[in-house]
């Protein structure tokens, strides 16, 4: 059964560029996915300022990372506090940045709901197969069954806990959810270096993960 849904979605997966106008003043391509009914980004986000122009400040520091998160304001920052890795694995941002209604995604898209997260794993066989058909064939440091058949190209960007401190990068990729769980916590999206499972979970709002977008 396995195999046979993998045809069926491999056979709706179309993958393509478009060109919209950034939030940050410049044109960029992004790639994206059709994967069963939805439209994926293929790459993390990298923005620094919402969709209104306003910016969206930089943690440098623990210090910084820590004190935004805990007046529950947006933050975002680069793996390491350095911009290498951002071009490779986009920013990771806490989530009172991903609930900002100044917009953190670009026109036309949207942070996914943990609905949309729990339909692109239906889509790929559910939570248990899924991570191994969106997980990038190189860029891990245990690869494992990495087979990126879906075309949703995950890297494991890491992770900045409330403390400020990074881990998981080359182990995990993360992506916060729109939907909250409670005052406290949010839901995201983790796959690690076990080659088959996407797990949902939830966490505090002063984590940095990445982010996803997927079309409107």
């Amino acid at each position: 059964m396995r195999i046979i849904s993998k045809i069926l979605f491999v056979s709706l997966l179309l993958i393509h560029d478009l060109q919209v106008f950034s939030q940050d003043k410049e044109v960029k391509t992004f790639k994206s996915v059709k994967i069963g009914n939805q439209e994926w980004m293929t790459e993390n986000l990298n923005v620094s300022t919402f969709r209104n122009g306003d910016p969206i400040p930089e943690a440098k520091t623990a210090e910084e990372w820590v004190k935004t998160g805990n007046e529950g304001k947006p933050v975002w920052c680069y793996y390491d506090n350095n911009a290498k890795n951002g071009n490779i694995y986009g920013k990771l941002y806490n989530w009172y940045a991903v609930n900002d209604p100044r917009g953190l995604a670009p026109s036309g898209w949207h942070v996914p709901t943990d609905k949309e997260w729990t339909e692109v794993g239906l889509t790929l066989g559910g939570d248990d197969a899924a991570g191994a058909s969106m997980k990038s064939t190189s860029g891990w440091k245990k690869p494992g069954n990495c087979t990126n058949t879906s075309g949703f190209s995950a890297l494991p960007g890491g992770s900045r806990d409330f403390y400020g401190i990074f881990q998981y990068i080359g182990l995990s990729a993360f992506w916060w959810t729109s939907t909250q769980k409670d005052n406290i916590l949010a839901w995201y999206r983790c796959i690690d270096d076990s080659p088959y499972y996407i797990y949902r979970t939830n966490y505090r709002k002063q984590d940095g993960f990445s982010v996803r977008c997927v079309r409107d």
